[in-house]
């Protein structure tokens, strides 16, 4: 066993923990604010089914002929807007699932470097204040592949959207919720807790 590739590994896994924390919290910010943004789509979808089924031309505002495609247009024109910015949120997750994707990559390349230098025991061994490297290399792998996962359902999900299909429009707040994993969720906070004290030591 070679301690430098001990405390290499454990200076790389400290970075990398810091990193998913930080990321984390951005990730966690952009879904809270994607929640406003879905429920302004799930309201204009209303409005547009709502415009669909009335017969304005039976109506008292039959007398302004060109309304109900006036009111079509700004229902579009803002839904388009709302999506936009959802879309802006998507871009924001991506950086996450990036950065944290970039982390885990340079964290195995260090690995696989030194994998020559750290024998069994070096890799299993815990201490009250340091989770055993296997255990942090697998936790990380898990939060990798849990923002991969859902970025790209999400990104999946926006990209079969129109600003005309009612229908899609209506289901998306439903749709988005049913995509959460909280379980996996808990776990990157759990992890990020069971890191903690070897964070903090040198």
């Amino acid at each position: 066993m070679s301690k430098p590739a001990v405390t290499a590994l454990h200076q790389a896994l400290r970075k990398s923990f810091q990193s998913l924390e930080n990321n984390h919290a951005v990730w966690k910010r952009e879904l809270a604010e994607c929640g406003p943004l879905l429920g302004n789509v799930g309201n204009l979808a209303e409005q547009l089914r709502a415009l669909a089924n009335v017969q304005v031309s039976s109506t008292p505002l039959r007398d302004f002929p060109e309304l109900e495609e006036r009111l079509r247009f700004k229902l579009l024109q803002a839904t388009d807007s709302v999506l936009t910015k959802l879309h802006e949120k998507i871009s924001s997750l991506q950086s996450v699932r990036d950065a944290v994707s970039n982390q885990v990559v340079a964290l195995l390349q260090l690995y696989q470097q030194n994998s020559q230098h750290l024998d069994l025991p070096s890799l299993t061994e815990r201490s009250p204040t340091s989770p055993s490297i296997t255990d942090m290399l697998e936790w990380l792998q898990d939060a990798e592949r849990f923002y991969r996962t859902q970025f790209l359902r999400r990104k999946v999900l926006l990209q079969l959207l129109r600003a005309d299909d009612v229908s899609l429009l209506e289901s998306l707040p439903k749709t988005w919720n049913s995509l959460e994993s909280p379980g996996a969720d808990e776990q990157i906070t759990d992890a990020l807790c069971r890191v903690s004290f070897f964070m903090e030591s040198p």
